[in-house]
């Protein structure tokens, strides 16, 4: 079951769309995820700093949330935790084939109306759709 959370999650991606547009005004970069971490792994980049601040944020952000208002969305995942550590591992070899991840293609390469990004988000979404259809229907995993 799946809680519908229209106000948590419409601020939620106020605050993402912000980040994003902040990160490229002062920085001129791009907030994809993958390629902010990838220049905090050694060697690391130049600019690390920005990119160590950025990525302590978006992991210190919801624990604020979470002392200071409680669980307000919970999570829980009914997959066993080596499927969980395989999928992570298939999404990062995913994100090296389309050049980017779902923040860099979805959140920025889209309000940007790049075609690339925008045919790696479809790409993404309907990976995302079948792999739903192909646990839950299919294989009956969830």
């Amino acid at each position: 079951m799946t809680t519908f959370t229209p106000l948590a999650s419409l601020a939620g991606g106020a605050l993402i769309g912000l980040a994003a547009v902040l990160l490229m005004a002062f920085h001129g970069r791009i907030a994809g995820m993958t390629g902010i971490l990838s220049g905090l792994v050694p060697p690391l980049a130049a600019d690390w700093a920005w990119r160590a601040a950025f990525l302590a944020g978006a992991i210190l952000a919801p624990a604020v949330i979470v002392i200071a208002f409680g669980d307000v969305i919970g999570f829980e995942s009914p997959m066993p935790m080596g499927w969980l550590i395989a999928g992570g591992l298939l999404v990062g070899v995913g994100v090296s084939f389309g050049g980017g991840c779902t923040s860099g293609h979805g959140v920025c390469g889209m309000a940007r109306l790049s075609p690339r990004s925008i045919v790696a988000t479809l790409v993404f979404m309907a990976s995302t759709a079948a792999t739903v259809f192909v646990t839950r229907h299919m294989i009956g995993l969830v």
